[in-house]
């Protein structure tokens, strides 16, 4: 037996000296155990004395610093993931799985996972469920963390050490996802809390994940699984929608993100499932206790005394990605299904999901926040107030809060979802004519933030929701995020 303690303490001594090689810490280890033990004992015990592999084998203290480059453009999920899935495909219904009995088996679960998720209806996972889902989801959900994570690493709030606790962490793609945001020198100590069939999908991928990303699965619910201890990131990525007390929940686990850590919440961009997640935000971020946290993005409170009650639906829109095979496969051989509807020929496209569309929320413990602007009263209009604007022009700050929602109609105005974090009622800034002063409306990217001088106030009796008018007199200037 290795005698562990050795290698540790060698490891200790030598972390501040030089890089730790296991060809040499064996020389100094009671029985001289052969170096690939030794290197496995220094895997083990990686997180705990803070140390990364690098690829020549050796040993070095995880770097203090934050990271400090986001992701530009997700392309497409890596086909070292894909090739695993195809594999656990394989494995279940043989080289064909796309077709035949196995084709259709798969192609009716993807059919009824949606219409459950449409009409709420509580998904049960057996291992047709995990696979079907995987198929379908693993992309977007593996681009989308990525996107909501440039937030924190735009103020270097995500650290190189990382312990991560990623609840309902279904097949994985938040989980490779952020492993593949990650330098290769950060250390990660990631748990997933999942109950059900999902977990052998979610343990196949991530077999694939590099050395210092370092797994353990808690086959647990959400509501019976116990934290240990303070996380750095808690993740809910489609998962709050499901459960009956999502509120409790995610205040329970509030209680276990670190003080200079985050809690993120991903969902799909749909109204009911989109505005569900901005209720729970609102329930636990402004109910004026003082362990309320704080809203870090993308809805940012900028005054500090309000908060919003509109209808609260906003989701960012990225770009597509590339068609996976697994996807392409299973949706070219849907001919035969028997389960498709006699009066209609499926579409094409039916099983590819490559649509990057997410709401998010991000809460933290320590009143950061993305955008750390205060408007002064005298300077700029509050949005809770404008109903005493309407009919004016008016000096505005507020955050983009959605790509062109305007109808497919070339004659259709632009219109964008903006807040500030104290509206009563939707407000939409309403692109009427272009000039290089306001192009910075269209051209600025989801959460950023807006500065409006002149625009004109109006309430839309349609729409129940205040229209900002932006025209020629109108000037539009993006106040960059942090770099």
């Amino acid at each position: 037996m290795v005698d562990r303690e050795g290698v540790v303490s060698n490891a200790k001594y030598l972390r501040n000296v030089r890089p730790i090689d296991p060809d040499e810490i064996c020389e100094y280890v009671t029985g001289q155990p052969h170096p690939a033990v030794v290197e496995q004992v220094l895997r083990e015990e990686a997180v705990e004395l803070g140390l990364v592999e690098r690829e020549d084998g050796t040993f070095v203290p995880v770097s203090e610093r934050p990271v400090e480059e986001g992701v530009g453009v997700v392309e497409s999920l890596p086909e070292t993931y894909a090739g695993a899935l195809d594999e656990l495909l394989m494995d279940r219904y043989g080289y064909e799985w796309a077709t035949g009995d196995s084709g259709d088996v798969l192609r009716r679960t993807i059919r009824r996972l949606k219409d459950d998720y449409y009409q709420r209806r509580q998904v049960e996972y057996d291992a047709d469920v995990a696979l079907g889902y995987a198929i379908y989801h693993l992309p977007d959900f593996y681009a989308a963390v990525q996107y909501v994570l440039n937030d924190l690493v735009a103020k270097r709030l995500l650290p190189r050490e990382l312990r991560i606790l990623d609840v309902g962490a279904g097949v994985g793609g938040p989980a490779l996802g952020i492993h593949d945001y990650l330098p290769d020198d950060a250390l990660v100590d990631y748990h997933a809390v999942e109950p059900s069939a999902a977990t052998e999908v979610l343990e196949a991928l991530l077999a694939q994940t590099g050395p210092n990303f370092h797994t353990t699965v808690h086959e647990s619910t959400a509501e019976t699984f116990e934290p240990a201890g303070e996380y750095d990131l808690v993740l809910f990525a489609n998962v709050l929608n499901e459960l009956d007390d999502p509120e409790t929940v995610l205040r329970h686990y509030l209680d276990h993100v670190a003080t200079d850590g985050s809690l993120v919440a991903l969902a799909p961009a749909d109204r009911n499932t989109s505005i569900g997640l901005r209720d729970l935000e609102r329930t636990v971020a402004d109910d004026g206790s003082d362990d309320s946290p704080t809203v870090y993005a993308p809805t940012v409170r900028l005054w500090p005394t309000e908060a919003p009650t509109d209808r609260g639906w906003s989701f960012d829109v990225r770009p597509d990605l590339a068609v996976p095979a697994f996807q392409r496969r299973l949706d070219e051989t849907r001919g035969e299904d028997a389960d498709t509807d006699a009066d209609r020929e499926p579409a094409d496209g039916e099983f590819v999901n490559v649509d990057v569309q997410f709401s998010y929320t991000i809460l933290r413990h320590d009143d950061e926040r993305l955008l750390d602007v205060t408007p002064s009263p005298n300077a700029y209009a509050k949005m809770a107030d404008m109903d005493g604007h309407v009919s004016n022009r008016i000096d505005l700050l507020a955050v983009k809060l959605s790509h062109d929602l305007s109808p497919d109609d070339p004659a259709a105005n632009p219109l964008f979802k903006i807040g500030d974090g104290s509206e009563r009622e939707d407000n939409y800034a309403v692109l009427v004519r272009e000039t290089a002063g306001n192009a910075d409306l269209a051209a600025a990217d989801y959460g950023d933030l807006l500065a409006f001088d002149g625009v004109l106030a109006l309430w839309n009796d349609d729409e129940e929701a205040y229209n900002l008018v932006v025209d020629e007199e109108t000037v539009v200037d993006r106040i960059p995020k942090p770099v």
